[in-house]
């Protein structure tokens, strides 16, 4: 990786990411290798930065100028790099959505990003009407998957078009010359990421374009130590932060294949992905090793991989070993987060500490702070944990109190409380919030009680984490029904499938008598938790 390539360590005058993990690998002879395997189809570098540019050309057409925002509900297959980066080579600022959400809550998140372009996957449209609903300042809609859109999306002043790339065909940018790339620094805005804060309100995570080399110079080179040679396979979506650096950074950046599924993970068709792909590096969650150990996989199943990656929750030191044990090869847990984009505390090929962490990546800094903000030195002494680092996001959009309390002089306040070994390991121990993180994703306490407290048989609801039999966190709902009302747990999981996605759903629905509460009349979730072990 050359200097000028990465904006001269992240602070020269020039770095347009896009062009950096695309065009670099075309204009230095690569064009022919392998970028993306999708779905039994391969694209290579050439044929991706056409692709690249076809998108350029139609967010030009649409009248979307450097600055500007895009939002994007856009599944695992080349649609999402050609528009993502796309965006990027223009100096728009891509913003990924979940594809787990629903409707209300896209527009929502559309609304406060202000884009007034939305780019989605032609399986996703029926979710529209409620995006322009609840984000008047949408104009144009495009439908990916699709040569001409019709889709009714409820309102006469949106204009919807079509776009048969996201479905894998060829765009035909050949036509048209490449647009050039945006004059763009290390430190120009590049792409938000909305993650769920302690409220539960999504919050647009700001990242620069010198975030992505960060990254891929920290983690995935001096940890992962990934070459050209490489083919990544990751659980995780690209729209959470681990994913877009599992399933695209880390493969672009050094001219290694991206291996896309479009489809929702499950152990039986990832099985059989990683036994048709042979790849080398798999990203996976704690729950979804866990998965795979249950689904009773032949060792051989695994035998391409050189190495396991597993973030999103801690993962537990008996599915970590078996699953080392069942693949034969290292299975490197780590912690990351989007505020930092990727992992910067983790397991190494070389040493795995089971239950733990690991060690912080080098050009990361971490520090374990008490309730009084002070360091705390001892070791095995818990502490909030706090990081330094160059792919620290600038801040979130629009909430200055929250920036403010997470990005304090230079440092980023996780919210995870962890310990530090006199070996310096470090080990994760809880949040200090209520904040739930099922199957590796954040879900609001506060956010499934409102939808419980909808049902006419539900008085008060309070939700919490707890561990599962494999250590995993899953969401439990304990509910105070109204006078002379006795819902069962089936009637409220039937109710809450329809207001909410799929993994924020309770796993555990308890009927109680009372609720637990403060002399204030707080509920004293610890109460909860601690009754279920």
């Amino acid at each position: 990786m050359s200097g000028a390539a990465s904006g001269e360590a992240f602070g020269g005058p020039a770095l347009n990411v896009a062009a950096w993990l695309v065009d670099r690998h075309v204009e230095e002879g690569r064009g022919d290798r392998v970028a993306i395997r999708c779905e039994g189809t391969s694209t290579t570098y050439a044929e991706l930065l056409d692709l690249v540019s076809e998108a350029q050309h139609r967010l030009a057409d649409l009248g979307v100028a450097q600055g500007d925002r895009v939002a994007m509900v856009v599944r695992d297959d080349l649609g999402f790099p050609a528009w993502f980066l796309g965006a990027l080579r223009s100096g728009i600022v891509p913003i990924p959505l979940s594809t787990m959400l629903l409707g209300p809550a896209l527009g929502a998140i559309v609304a406060d990003s202000g884009a007034q372009t939305v780019v989605i996957s032609s399986v996703f449209a029926s979710t529209l009407a409620d995006i322009c609903a609840a984000a008047p300042e949408v104009t144009n809609v495009v439908v990916l998957g699709v040569d001409q859109a019709a889709v009714d999306v409820g309102r006469a002043d949106v204009t919807v078009h079509g776009w048969p790339a996201g479905s894998n065909e060829r765009a035909g940018s050949g036509d048209r010359d490449r647009l050039p790339v945006a004059e763009t620094t290390a430190d120009s805005p590049a792409f938000w990421l909305y993650s769920s804060g302690t409220t539960g309100v999504p919050k647009g995570v700001m990242h620069v374009h010198g975030s992505v080399p960060a990254t891929v110079e920290t983690y995935a080179q001096g940890v992962l130590e990934i070459t050209e040679n490489d083919r990544f396979l990751s659980v995780a979506k690209l729209f959470f932060a681990y994913g877009l650096g599992n399933s695209l950074t880390f493969p672009l950046a050094v001219a290694g294949t991206a291996i896309l599924n479009p489809d929702p993970p499950a152990p039986a068709s990832v099985a059989q992905l990683i036994a048709d792909e042979e790849p080398t590096l798999f990203f996976s969650s704690p729950g979804f090793c866990a998965a795979l150990l249950d689904a009773g996989l032949a060792p051989e199943t695994f035998s391409s991989l050189r190495a396991t990656v597993t973030a999103g929750e801690s993962l537990p030191a008996n599915i970590q070993t078996r699953f080392a044990e069942l693949s034969g090869q290292p299975v490197l847990d780590g912690i990351g987060s989007t505020e930092l984009l990727h992992i910067f505390i983790s397991n190494t090929l070389t040493e795995q500490t089971p239950g733990a962490s690991g060690q912080v990546v080098p050009g990361y800094v971490a520090e374990l702070r008490n309730d009084e903000g002070e360091v705390v030195t001892e070791p095995d002494t818990p502490g909030y944990l706090h990081v330094q680092g160059p792919s620290a996001a600038v801040g979130y959009w629009q909430r200055e109190e929250a920036t403010a309390a997470a990005f304090v002089d230079g440092w980023v306040r996780t919210g995870d409380v962890y310990v530090r070994s006199a070996a310096d390991r470090w080990t994760f121990l809880g949040r200090n919030n209520d904040m739930i993180k099922a199957g590796g994703i954040w879900v609001s306490p506060a956010e499934v009680e409102s939808a419980l407290i909808e049902h006419a048989d539900v008085m008060e609801a309070a939700v919490v984490g707890a561990r599962d039999d494999a250590g995993l966190e899953t969401v439990v709902a304990f509910v105070l029904p109204t006078t002379g009302a006795q819902p069962t747990e089936e009637l409220l999981v039937d109710h809450c499938r329809e207001r909410m996605a799929a993994f924020k759903r309770p796993r555990q629905i308890i009927v109680v008598d009372e609720l637990p509460k403060t002399a204030t009349g707080k509920i004293k979730r610890f109460e909860l938790r601690n009754s279920l072990t």
